[in-house]
């Protein structure tokens, strides 16, 4: 038999890819963990282009991973944080009701914040004020377990971790086939290198769905990119938000609306809405990548959510055509901003698993094959509930060894 290079590859320099090559060198030490990432260092995508929040894992319902998770996570993630002098502060958050129709959500917010075991307090629009006296509502919630952190610097650590522990981090090395054989995974690189290993972990993100395939094995899922752009407040408006406001989410949506973020480096994020991406890494409008766009526009699923969504979504994409609109629905927390307060901000993308039927899937999604576990869902809270993630991903790769 051809000798091995490592033990296990991991596909992916994302925060969870990371996490689960630093949970497999803690979990089996002497384990030779290989991770690959196309790009020239961490956490170039999801991980390094959103809002820095560590949720607190109020949203998910009780018992799902995510809810788990998120619970967990946020609490390891801050000790984590700590232990490294990585940037963080844990703030806390308001949830805010600015319509009565609200107030029958928000309330069902309190109950399964509390069956999820998080401190949550109910606040009325006095006490809205001693938090953010510029932000208006009917009612609120302060949900104490909420922070903010540096994502990045925590992949980067966890990278270096791994790589202290033995593992080797290789940046610029872009898969491009896939072969599997009863003892072992083979990966060819776009430069031609080949690297054999015992096992093989997904955590390719935006592409997840795109190496399940090439590993030979049918995700049952596609991942429908959707960006989410930011808007920041200029440096002399940022003290009209203390912290993390949030509005109440409609459950028949899993994105969570525009809220208002004052980040680890103090500048206060404002988003993000949610619109189809016209590439997989389509940060912008002008990034088409036809080959990817066409094989969103053939899925069923996604013409299958533009059916059942189309209103919601006539919405989001006329707050991105429309800085004026984007500025309304900033209003309804913050009725003090203007359109000439906001500048825009760098977007991230959404990696969203869409069903055939349409269904965004709601729950991070693990899936395992003969010597392969793939990571096929895992949009926001995945950062938060990173550590926890990629210590489940290992146990089960260590499990198939």
């Amino acid at each position: 038999m051809t000798a091995l290079d490592c033990d296990v590859l991991v596909i992916g320099g994302g925060i969870v890819g990371l996490s689960t090559a630093y949970a497999i060198t803690r979990a089996a030490p002497g384990t030779r963990v290989t991770v690959l990432e196309k790009e020239a260092g961490p956490a170039r995508h999801q991980t390094g282009r959103n809002s820095g929040v560590i949720h607190s894992g109020i949203y998910y319902p009780p018992g799902s991973l995510k809810a788990r998770f998120a619970v967990r996570g946020a609490a390891e993630m801050v000790k984590f944080c700590a232990e490294y002098g990585i940037a963080h502060e844990v703030t806390g958050k308001l949830i805010v009701a600015t319509e009565r129709a609200e107030l029958p959500r928000l309330h069902a917010l309190v109950q399964r914040g509390r069956e999820n075991g998080i401190p949550v307090r109910e606040l009325g629009p006095a006490q809205i004020a001693e938090y953010e006296p510029w932000v208006r509502g009917l009612a609120a919630i302060h949900v104490g377990t909420t922070g903010v952190c540096d994502f990045g610097a925590v992949a980067a650590k966890l990278a270096r971790l791994a790589q202290d522990a033995g593992a080797s981090v290789r940046y610029g090395a872009q898969v491009g086939t896939i072969g599997r054989r009863p003892s072992a995974v083979a990966v060819r690189t776009t430069d031609g290198t080949v690297l054999r290993a015992r096992a093989l972990v997904n955590c390719a993100g935006l592409h997840c769905d795109r190496v399940a395939r090439l590993a030979g094995d049918d995700p049952g899922m596609r991942i429908v990119p959707f960006r989410g752009e930011y808007f920041e407040l200029v440096p002399s408006r940022a003290s009209l938000v203390n912290g993390l406001v949030y509005p109440v989410p409609d459950p028949a949506f899993p994105f969570l609306g525009v809220h208002l973020t004052r980040g680890i480096d103090g500048a206060v994020h404002i988003g993000p809405n949610a619109v189809p991406a016209l590439a997989r890494e389509g940060y912008a409008w002008h990034t088409v990548r036809p080959h990817e766009l066409a094989g969103t526009l053939a899925y069923p699923g996604a013409w299958r959510i533009a059916r059942r969504h189309w209103r919601y979504g006539a919405g989001e994409l006329r707050r991105s055509l429309s800085k004026r609109a984007f500025t309304d629905a900033v209003r309804r927390l913050l009725p003090d901003v203007t359109a000439d307060d906001l500048t825009a901000a760098p977007a991230g993308v959404r990696a969203q698993a869409v069903l055939p039927d349409g269904t965004l899937v709601d729950d991070f999604l693990i899936s395992q094959s003969p010597r392969v576990v793939h990571v096929l869902n895992a949009p926001s809270p995945a950062a938060t509930a990173s550590l926890p993630i990629g210590r489940e991903v290992a146990r089960r790769v260590l499990e198939g060894l």
